[in-house]
């Protein structure tokens, strides 16, 4: 049998009130993070994807809508040269080679229409909010 003793209860108690503070940091942690989702919304801690695909002489997605200050990815998968260029010339990119990419970063929301320059067919939409 073995005995506590004055330190073994000592360190129990310690013990017991660390658990309290642990339990009652952790249930704080969790208010804020419920009170950030109430005041926000759920749907504010989902991250778009903000990577856009060129295959198959298409932008894919075609149309992609991001908050506003997201940055934008573009990969050309095509053996094809593109470019990714704004139809108002808010901005644009040097021919892309096979796994070339190109980013830009959304800072004002709107409507940004863009085309490949050298596939003017090829057509599409980053949507920020």
């Amino acid at each position: 049998m073995i005995r506590m003793g004055r330190c073994g209860r000592v360190f129990k108690e310690v013990n017991t009130i660390m658990k309290d503070v642990v339990l009652a940091w952790c249930a704080g942690g969790l208010v804020a993070v419920a009170t950030i989702l109430m005041l926000t919304g759920a749907d504010s801690l989902a991250v778009a994807p903000s990577t856009i695909d060129i295959k198959g002489f298409k932008f894919a997605p075609n149309d992609l809508t991001v908050p506003v200050g997201t940055t934008v990815t573009w990969t050309n998968r095509d053996e094809e040269t593109h470019t990714v260029t704004s139809t108002i010339g808010a901005f644009g990119s040097s021919g892309l080679m096979n796994n070339d990419t190109f980013r830009q970063t959304f800072a004002k929301p709107g409507n940004y229409e863009y085309h490949c320059r050298l596939h003017p067919y090829m057509k599409a939409t980053v949507v920020v909010k």
